[in-house]
């Protein structure tokens, strides 16, 4: 019996696979694959979920209103400017259904973040792999990628899963020299693990210029990736196509509580911020202390390590990934992302990182 049949280009998706959570003969494995906060949310944030709790039976507000005036405080933004959804990856799927059609193309990043060519192939859109530079993006080879038929460019930034980061003048460049029917989706997921509040300065250029979106997240730094809440500003126009076709009620309302409450709470971030940039260091290090084994450690501005490894042998990423998951650790090899010789490791607590390195460390004595 036949049935219905999907759209030939939806059949082309290679469906997103997360980062694993469980571990084989481990009952509280280490978790290390999904670039999570290891030290969780806000207290604030967790108090204004219980409280929230009482409001479950009512719809929440489909604007984000309050959610929406408090980003735009923080960041000095306009309110009207921002719409907000379910994580950032709602906002980012949602773009080529708006400006592509079956046909165009989307350009984003090799090694760059896999939702990327999967929202494109969603609305029949090509996908583009722009080469980088030492696992960098590298702009000349993006603005070289892009077709008459190019819609949209995402540039994840840092970027995900290398942990690499271009400088804001390279950034102004790739926007001062993209046509203007080409939509630029700065991706900065990660941008709260830096102390400048607009690192590569996307926020700036989404206030300035017609074709530029920048999106966020409260799924990192902030500790929520459970609550699923994210968020995006650019050109007025750009919101508005966004708000016509984004969900009706994209948030709950004890998600949207929690998300407020973590932005009052700075101190937090400020605390996860450093500490995250003290653990990365040390994982970093433990990594370089086995280069003899042929690893390396990318430079990262994010809250993970990637970690190349030799293309085959005891030290291939394939045997570190087993090798970690064997000794409880849960970590992300990534054939899937062009990178079958490489694992990302998340940045954990002390604890977690001490225990990481010594597992590695256990894993090249063994080679």
């Amino acid at each position: 019996m036949t049935g219905p049949i999907p759209n030939r280009w939806i059949s082309e998706i290679s469906p997103y696979v997360p980062g694993s959570a469980t571990a084989g003969g481990h009952a509280k494995p280490v978790k290390l694959s999904s670039n999570e906060n290891p030290w969780g949310a806000s207290p604030a944030a967790l108090e204004a979920l219980k409280e929230a709790a009482d409001s479950v039976h009512r719809y929440p507000d489909g604007t984000a209103a309050s959610l929406r005036a408090r980003i735009a405080d923080l960041h000095g933004l306009d309110a009207d400017r921002i719409v907000c959804g379910t994580g950032s990856d709602e906002i980012l799927q949602l773009l080529p259904a708006i400006y592509c059609a079956p046909g165009d193309s989307v350009v984003y990043v090799r090694h760059g973040f896999m939702v990327y060519p999967i929202a494109a192939r969603r609305a029949g859109a090509e996908p583009i792999a722009a080469p980088d530079v030492d696992y960098t993006a590298d702009i000349d080879a993006v603005l070289a990628a892009i077709r008459p038929d190019t819609r949209i460019v995402y540039l994840a930034n840092p970027n995900n899963p290398t942990g690499t980061m271009i400088s804001r003048a390279e950034v102004e460049r790739l926007a001062g020299n993209l046509p203007s029917r080409v939509l630029l989706v700065i991706d900065q997921a990660y941008a709260e693990y830096l102390d400048d509040a607009d690192p590569d300065g996307g926020l700036a250029l989404a206030r300035t210029r017609a074709n530029v979106l920048v999106t966020r997240t409260f799924s990192k730094i902030y500790g929520l990736g459970g609550l699923r809440v994210g968020w995006a500003t650019g050109p007025a126009e750009v919101i508005a196509e966004i708000n016509r076709v984004r969900a009706p009620f994209p948030i709950s309302v004890p998600a949207l509580a929690a998300a407020e409450a973590a932005l009052r709470d700075q101190d937090f971030v400020r605390r996860c911020r450093l500490d995250n940039r003290e653990q990365r260091a040390r994982l970093a290090d433990g990594i370089a202390r086995l280069g003899n084994h042929g690893v390396r450690a990318i430079p990262s501005e994010a809250n993970f390590v990637l970690m190349a490894c030799p293309e085959s042998g005891p030290m291939a990423a394939e045997a570190v990934y087993q090798g970690l998951m064997a000794r409880g650790f849960l970590t992300r090899w990534l054939p899937g992302q062009g990178l079958p010789h490489a694992v990302r490791i998340s940045v954990g607590t002390e604890a977690e990182t001490s225990g990481v390195i010594a597992a590695l460390a256990d894993i090249a004595r063994s080679a």
